[in-house]
């Protein structure tokens, strides 16, 4: 019998079993051949997540794309699923790839770019950032304004507000949900205008206000909570950025106040002169 020796030097850094099994005899394993093939220095996982790497470097998936299942990647490469499974960690710490419990892996987006100054504008801001604006409306209500709501479109508690429930999306992808209220009786016909209209700025036109600015906006960092993840696609607790902001006509009167909620991976909020 021939007796082997194994030494491993210091100058290695690592020691996978790929070394040892160019020693062993083959086996009728799924794994066996996938993990002969592999140069000895390269650990399998690090190898699959190379190739995905290129996969994504070469358009073959888009941003917001769903990755092929653990088990079809698994089938791929010929490893089982925990390999892949590193792989996939991998290029979540790289932040090119996310993760969502229960639905898979998907392609992480580009943040996108999203002033916030005087003059906030959801179409305009995404179009020159070269993405495609589309806003979803998820709820129209006339109701009773709240307390935070009333004082800051200078109302009463209970005075009749339009809310505004949407979501938003760039390419095709959410990246944010919104509630906008607004003052029903100061801005009649509000909810068929933003009913019949493709932003905020195109209904505020058809009710009589010509333009708005911001004059305050409040940013903080919150948690999804499980609906706001389950329209964002995100995992529930995941990070958010919640802006709150009052607009206001060219009388300094409110027109709107609105709250969003930006998935914290794809929106880079930057603010503008006399915003603060």
């Amino acid at each position: 019998m021939v007796q082997r020796r194994f030494h491993l030097d210091k100058s290695i850094r690592y020691y996978t079993t790929i070394h040892i099994l160019r020693y062993l005899p083959p086996k009728d394993t799924e794994d066996s051949f996938p993990l002969r093939a592999v140069a000895a220095k390269t650990p399998i996982w690090k190898a699959i997540a190379d190739s995905l790497r290129s996969d994504l470097a070469e358009g073959r998936y888009a941003s917001g794309d769903k990755l092929p299942t653990e088990a079809v990647l698994a089938e791929r490469f010929g490893v089982n699923r925990h390999t892949v499974r590193h792989a996939l960690a991998a290029l979540v710490e790289e932040g090119l790839v996310r993760t969502r419990r229960g639905a898979g892996s998907f392609v992480a987006a580009t943040p996108t770019d999203y002033p916030i100054g005087r003059r906030v504008r959801f179409h305009e801001n995404l179009i020159a950032a070269g993405r495609r604006p589309e806003k979803k409306i998820l709820a129209l209500e006339e109701r009773g304004a709240t307390q935070g709501e009333a004082k800051a479109l200078s109302l009463a508690p209970g005075d009749p507000v339009c809310a505004y429930h949407g979501l938003s999306r760039a390419d095709g992808h959410p990246i944010a949900i919104f509630e906008s209220v607004f003052p029903s009786v100061r801005l009649k016909g509000i909810a068929t205008a933003l009913q019949c209209s493709e932003s905020v700025t195109q209904a505020l036109t058809a009710v009589g206000v010509s333009d708005y600015t911001r004059a305050s906006t409040r940013l903080t960092a919150v948690r999804a909570t499980i609906t706001q993840a389950l329209h964002l696609q995100v995992t529930e607790g995941d990070p958010l950025l919640k802006s709150s902001g009052l607009n206001v006509d060219v009388a300094g009167a409110p027109v709107e106040y609105g709250r969003t909620w930006f998935a914290g991976d794809r929106i880079t909020l930057t603010l503008e002169g006399g915003q603060g």
